[in-house]
C-alpha cells in the first residue's frame, strides 16, 4: 500500500470516528411522502390534508432526497422534523466536510420554481398536498443550510427554493412563502449573508468580496463540529400567509440546484409546525415601532365560533374569566388563546405582543393676538404655542392644525399656514395634532383671541446726536433702556417688548428691530411695541423717538500761552442750561494759574452735551548759562549759546537780529552781549558778554607802515591777557600784554629771518590759546 492510500484510510477512520463520537442529526429516508407531510409535518387533527405527493433523487435507489431527521441530541434547533435536499439526503448528516456536492445532471429541476425565482433548476425535490385550513392563518416554521456559504459564491451564487400555495384546482399564480419577513424577496444565499472579505479562489484568481445583506438572518458559519452537512445556515425563519378558513389550498415545497448539481443545499421544516393558527396580525411592540396607543381599544378576536373552548393568557398565566372568542387587553403582555374546536380535539393556538405606549399629555391654551381695528379678525402665528400644546416634550411632535375636531382626528384638510392663519371669528377653537414617535396622537384645543388690552400713549423718547455728525438727526437708541422702561410702567409684570418700524410688522411680528437700532427718519420717527405674554400678543402701540441737536457757535478747542507766574481766565458763554470743569467747577468760568488740559462740558434745555477743550502751555524767560565761542579760525569762527528755560525761544549776539537756533557761524571778532527772547511774549532773558578773537596769520616788518607790527586784533578791549612768541625750535623771543604795541620781528635789537613763529596766549581767566603766524621779509 503506498503512502498516498495510507493517508486517505487514516482520514477516512478519523472522519468516521468522529462522526460516530459526536452528535449530529439522524436522518431516515424511507418514510413517504404522505408520512412526511402527515406524520411529522402536520401532525394535527385540526388540519385535513389529501393529495400528498413528493419527487426528487431517482438516481440513488433506494435512497432519497427527501426524509425525516431527528436531532439526535444535537444542537440543531429543531427537534426533529422533514428535510429536503439537492442531492441524497443522508449528505446532510454532519459534520460540515468541504465538497462541491452530488447530484446528477440527469435529475431535472422544477418548472413552477423556475418561474417564481427566474433561474434555471437542476436536482429538484419537491412535497406537494391539498390542505383546508380551519382558520385565516396559516404558518410553518423551517431553516436554509447551503454549501453555497463559501468562498466568494454568496456573492453571486444561490440555489434555489420556495413554498408554493394556491387555491386548489385553479390556474391561479403561485405565491411564495419563502421570503424575507414583510418583504416579496425570495430567502436565498445571496439575500442573506455575511460579509464577504476579498480573497484569493481556490484556482487562484483574486475576488473582491461584497457587502453583508440581511446579516440578522444569518445564523452563521457552520464548523467541523456542526451537526449538519453544511456550509451556512439561518436562522429559524416563519413562512406564513392569510387564506380562508374552508377553503382548499394546494402547497408546494420545493427545492434545487442552480445550473449545476455542485455546492448542494437543504430546507428543514420542523415538525408540527404547519397548521392553522389564529392570526392576530403582527406584535405591536416597541421594538417594531407600532405600539398599542394609550386609550385605544384593542380587540384579540379569533374569528371563531363561539361554542367552541377559549383560554386566553397573560404573559403564560391563565386570565380568569376570559373564555369567548374576543378579549380586549388593557396593559401590556404576551397574549395568547387556547381555541378547541368542541366536540373535536383540535385545538387551535395564537399569541401576540402587546405593548401599550405611554399616554401623550396634551393641554388646551389660548392663542392671544392684537388687532389693528374692531372687527375680531386678525392674522395668528398657530405655532407659537407648539411647545405649549405638547406640555414641552422634545420626542412629541406637532402633526397640524385643523379647523374640526373630526378633521384633527382623521388628519384631513390641516390648516396649510399655521404660522399665517386669519381666524374667522373671535374665540375660534382650532385643534392641535399632536403624536408621538409611533404615530398615537392627541389633539389639544387653541381658542383664538383678540386682546382687550390698552395701553397709554407714549411720550416721545429723545436722545442727542452725539456721533461725529452731530447735525444730521440720526442716532442710535438702546431700546431695552431708554424705551422699555416707560413701554412697561402701569404694565402686568412678566410682559416683553419688541419694537418694529411699521404697524404692520407688529401686527405680523415680522423684521424686528434690534436692541441697537438707529433711526432711518431724521430728528423724528415713529416705531411699534408689540407686547407680549409669552405666546400671546397683549397690545400695541407707537413711540416717538426724537433725536436733538447741539451744536454751539464759537466752542472749537482753543490754546493758550501761560507765562510763569501769571494766571488767566477760560470763559465760555452764560447762556448755557448747566456747566462742568474738569476742575469740578459748575459756572461758565474758571482761573487757572497752572498749565495743563482743562475742558468744559455744557448743556442746553433738552440735555443734549458737547465739550470744549483748553490746552494751557506754560512758558517763561530763558536764561543764558554760557556762551560756547570758537574764536582764533578765521571765517570759521562760531558761537553756540546755552541757556536753560521751558518755552519757545529765539536768539540774537547783537540784540538787533534773532534767529531760532543758539547757534551761529561765521562770527566776526568783537565783543558781543548774547540774548534770548520768549516767542510766546513771556520776555527776554539776560544778557551774556563774550568775545570773539583772532590774530594775524602773517606780518611784514619792512617798514613801509603796512603790517610792521605783529598783534592780536581788538587787542584794547580784551581782559588781562599775557602773549609769549617763540621761534620754531622753543626759545622765547617776546612777552606782551595788552598794554604792548606789538612784536616788530626783532629780537635784542636783531631783525629775525623770515619764517614761522609760534605764540601762546593766556588769558586772565586761565583761558590757553595757542597757534603760529609767519614772518616776511
Amino acid at each position: 500500500m503506498n503512502r498516498y492510500i495510507c493517508l486517505l484510510l487514516v482520514l477516512f477512520l478519523c472522519c468516521l470516528s468522529s462522526k460516530v463520537n459526536a452528535q449530529y442529526i439522524s436522518v431516515n429516508d424511507q418514510k413517504t411522502p404522505q408520512e412526511l407531510i402527515n406524520d411529522i409535518l402536520v401532525n394535527s387533527s385540526c388540519v385535513s390534508v389529501t393529495n400528498t405527493s413528493g419527487s426528487g433523487d431517482a438516481f440513488t435507489p433506494p435512497k432519497n432526497s427527501f426524509a425525516y431527521f431527528n436531532s439526535n441530541g444535537s444542537s440543531f434547533p429543531f427537534a426533529e422534523g422533514v428535510v429536503l435536499t439537492t442531492s441524497t439526503s443522508e449528505n446532510a448528516v454532519g459534520p460540515f466536510i468541504t465538497s462541491i456536492g452530488g447530484g446528477s445532471t440527469e435529475w431535472k429541476g422544477d418548472a413552477d420554481l423556475n418561474q417564481i425565482l427566474g433561474i434555471n433548476s437542476i436536482n429538484a425535490t419537491s412535497l406537494e398536498f391539498d390542505f383546508v385550513p380551519l382558520t385565516d392563518f396559516i404558518s410553518f416554521n423551517y431553516i436554509f443550510a447551503s454549501n453555497e456559504y463559501q468562498s466568494f459564491f454568496p456573492c453571486q451564487y444561490s440555489d434555489g427554493f420556495a413554498f408554493l400555495i394556491k387555491e386548489a384546482g385553479t390556474s391561479d399564480p403561485y405565491q411564495n412563502l419563502a421570503v424575507l419577513p414583510n418583504t416579496s424577496i425570495p430567502l436565498s444565499s445571496t439575500n442573506v449573508r455575511p460579509l464577504i472579505k476579498p480573497g484569493t479562489a481556490s484556482n487562484g484568481d483574486p475576488y473582491p468580496g461584497c457587502p453583508a445583506e440581511n446579516e440578522h438572518y444569518f445564523n452563521g458559519l457552520n464548523t467541523s463540529s456542526s451537526p449538519v452537512n453544511y456550509a451556512g445556515q439561518t436562522v429559524v425563519m416563519n413562512a406564513q400567509t392569510k387564506v380562508v378558513a374552508g377553503k382548499k389550498y394546494h402547497i408546494k415545497l420545493v427545492i434545487a440546484d442552480d445550473k449545476e448539481q455542485y455546492y448542494d443545499s437543504a430546507v428543514f421544516l420542523q415538525a408540527g409546525s404547519f397548521a392553522s393558527k389564529i392570526d392576530f396580525g403582527p406584535d405591536q411592540t416597541t421594538l417594531n415601532n407600532d405600539p398599542v396607543c394609550f386609550g385605544q381599544s384593542i380587540t384579540l378576536d379569533t374569528k371563531l365560533a363561539s361554542t367552541y373552548n377559549y383560554k386566553w393568557y397573560k404573559d403564560g398565566l391563565l386570565i380568569n374569566g376570559a373564555n369567548g372568542p374576543k378579549y380586549n387587553p388593557t396593559e401590556s403582555g404576551t397574549y395568547s388563546v387556547e381555541c378547541t374546536l368542541t366536540p373535536s380535539i383540535c385545538k387551535l393556538t395564537g399569541e401576540v405582543k402587546l405593548e401599550f405606549a405611554a399616554e401623550i399629555l396634551s393641554t388646551n391654551t389660548s392663542l392671544i393676538q392684537c388687532d389693528d381695528n374692531t372687527d375680531g379678525i386678525n392674522v395668528f402665528d398657530l405655532t407659537k404655542v407648539d411647545n405649549i400644546v405638547k406640555n414641552n416634550v422634545a420626542d412629541i411632535t406637532n402633526n397640524g392644525y385643523y379647523e374640526t375636531l373630526p378633521d384633527a382626528q382623521n388628519k384631513t384638510k390641516p390648516i396649510a399656514t399655521p404660522s399665517n392663519y386669519t381666524n374667522k371669528a373671535n374665540n375660534q377653537i382650532v385643534f392641535a395634532r399632536i403624536e408621538n414617535k409611533y404615530g398615537c396622537y392627541e389633539t389639544a384645543e387653541v381658542t383664538l383671541q383678540i386682546s382687550s388690552a390698552t395701553i397709554p400713549n407714549q411720550s416721545p423718547i429723545a436722545t442727542c446726536d452725539d456721533d461725529d455728525n452731530k447735525l444730521d438727526g440720526f442716532y442710535q437708541f438702546d431700546l431695552a433702556t431708554q424705551v422699555t422702561p416707560q413701554v412697561l410702567t402701569g404694565l402686568p409684570s412678566g410682559l416683553v417688548p419688541y419694537y418694529y418700524s411699521s404697524q404692520n410688522d407688529a401686527l405680523a411680528d415680522t423684521n424686528r428691530l434690534p436692541n441697537i437700532y438707529k433711526n432711518t427718519t431724521a430728528f423724528n420717527q415713529t416705531i411699534y411695541v408689540r407686547i407680549v405674554n409669552g405666546p400671546d400678543c397683549y397690545g400695541i402701540t407707537s413711540v416717538p423717538l426724537v433725536v436733538n441737536t447741539f451744536d454751539p457757535p464759537n466752542f472749537e478747542d482753543e490754546s493758550e500761552i501761560l507765562c510763569k507766574g501769571d494766571d488767566t481766565t477760560l470763559a465760555v458763554a452764560n447762556t448755557f442750561s448747566s456747566y462742568l470743569w474738569s476742575t469740578g467747577s459748575m459756572a461758565n468760568q474758571i482761573d487757572v494759574d497752572t498749565a495743563g488740559d482743562y475742558s468744559v462740558t455744557v448743556q442746553d434745555a433738552n440735555g443734549c452735551s458737547k465739550t470744549k477743550k483748553f490746552k494751557i502751555i506754560a512758558s517763561e524767560p530763558a536764561a543764558i548759562t554760557e556762551v560756547v565761542v570758537k574764536d582764533f579760525s578765521g571765517t570759521d569762527n562760531s558761537v553756540l549759546i546755552e541757556f536753560t528755560g521751558n518755552g519757545n525761544y529765539e536768539f540774537s549776539i547783537d540784540r538787533i537780529s534773532y534767529q531760532d537756533s543758539p547757534s551761529f557761524s561765521n562770527v566776526n571778532t568783537g565783543i558781543y552781549n548774547a540774548v534770548a527772547r520768549d516767542k510766546n511774549g513771556c520776555g527776554p532773558s539776560n544778557t551774556f558778554l563774550f568775545y570773539v578773537l583772532d590774530y594775524p596769520r602773517f606780518f611784514t616788518p619792512n617798514g613801509d607802515g603796512f603790517n610792521d607790527l605783529w598783534f592780536v586784533k581788538d587787542f584794547d578791549q580784551l581782559p588781562a591777557y599775557k602773549i609769549s612768541i617763540f621761534d620754531r625750535y622753543g626759545k622765547f623771543l617776546k612777552q606782551m600784554d595788552q598794554n604792548s604795541a606789538g612784536w616788530n620781528g626783532t629780537f635784542n635789537g636783531q631783525q629775525l629771518p623770515s619764517d614761522d613763529y609760534w605764540f601762546t596766549l593766556v588769558l586772565v581767566n586761565g583761558k590757553t590759546i595757542k597757534g603760529h603766524f609767519s614772518l616776511k621779509r
